[in-house]
């Protein structure tokens, strides 16, 4: 007899990412900086010495060091992953029995139902409101009523750029018995972090990542902060060599260059603001049928009857952002302003060219 897939995987497809070549891709929240020349040199003096006989430190620990300076907290209280999709499956198949509830916040990331899904594990999709935020009595509630094991979003959330406050978030955490998740991707953009705080709770790990602010999504490191006992635990159920020894060395290099990320981030924040500000101008002078949502992260989520059809069209003017089918949006991550002013160029001829001759 031949072997037949289970049905948990038999009818799913591979991630399938925007592919090809665009002048700019404003599509994938990455940062639009690459690494200066300075520590490029660095780079190269880090792999002439590199071992690449030899397995990685299973511990990362100067990769570790180097984040916990950054962040300024405990080393003792961070894991390292390869990328933060790793650490999303751990969460989802290690850290829980077979079967526990897990709520996701909806709209948010994909992949916390996905990998909660491969974990068998009972899901519950908790609605944001209208205006794509989380109410977190309305959470506090849900988790309560379906004794949930774990609950997990993103703060601030991708796609929508909404967040919750440092307030409502410590008052879910202090509120059920469940293990909180909260994935500060995008926190270096907005002045609301639980990092610092992470090991003050039983039941709360925060994610982070260096592919969005720290700009080194090549790399695929990611990292999980938490009390020293769930931090024992989680060492303890990810692969040995998880993280492999380039990624910890210029990862270790790029994270004591304190200055340099400190000021592309705010770079970042600007740009994402007067980005912001220009599609509103634009929505305002045209009378656009868009719903913004004022950001917190590195992107621009905008609600729009028209999202696919600029989606299109900027692809056709090789500018690549994010469809989302099932919600008619568009997410634009900020580039720089060089290629921010291109978009909006993009934006605007669609609308002289398609929306307003075509409503004529």
């Amino acid at each position: 007899m031949a072997y037949v897939l289970c049905d948990k995987v038999k009818e799913l497809e591979p991630y399938q990412p925007i592919t090809g070549q665009y002048k700019i891709r404003l599509d994938a929240n990455e940062s639009f900086y690459n690494m200066p020349e300075e520590i490029k040199t660095e780079f190269k003096a880090i792999i002439d010495k590199l071992d690449f006989n030899r397995y990685p430190d299973p511990t990362a620990k100067k990769l570790i060091a180097a984040f916990a300076s950054y962040y300024d907290i405990d080393p003792d209280t961070v894991t390292a992953s390869n990328g933060s999709d790793e650490m999303l499956y751990l969460l989802a198949s290690a850290m829980l029995n077979k079967n526990s509830t897990v709520i996701v916040a909806e709209p948010d990331f994909s992949m916390y139902g996905f990998y909660s899904f491969l974990s068998e594990n009972k899901i519950i999709s908790f609605a944001k409101n209208d205006m794509l935020k989380i109410n977190a009595d309305e959470l506090i509630r849900t988790a309560q009523e379906n004794n949930a094991d774990m609950i997990i979003f993103s703060n601030p959330c991708n796609p929508t750029g909404c967040g919750l406050s440092a307030q409502d978030a410590r008052k879910l955490i202090s509120s059920v018995s469940a293990l909180v998740v909260l994935d500060e991707a995008y926190m270096d953009f907005w002045d609301q972090p639980l990092l610092k705080e992470a090991s003050q709770y039983d039941n709360l790990i925060v994610l982070k990542t260096a592919s969005k602010a720290v700009g080194s999504a090549a790399l695929r490191l990611g990292f999980a902060v938490s009390n020293k006992t769930i931090t024992t635990a989680l060492r303890a159920v990810k692969s040995p060599y998880n993280v492999n020894s380039l990624s910890q060395e210029l990862g270790a290099c790029i994270y004591s260059h304190k200055a340099v990320l400190d000021e592309r981030r705010d770079s970042i924040i600007k740009n994402t603001a007067d980005l912001y500000k220009s599609l509103l101008d634009l929505k305002n002078t045209y009378k656009l049928p868009f719903d913004i949502a004022e950001p917190c992260a590195n992107f621009v989520f905008i609600r729009t009857g028209l999202a696919k059809d600029i989606f299109g069209y900027l692809l056709e003017n090789s500018i690549a952002v994010r469809y989302f089918g099932n919600a008619g949006a568009l997410r634009i991550t900020t580039g720089s302003s060089e290629e921010n002013s291109e978009l909006l160029k993009a934006v605007e001829r669609y609308i002289l060219e398609k929306y307003i001759s075509g409503n004529r």
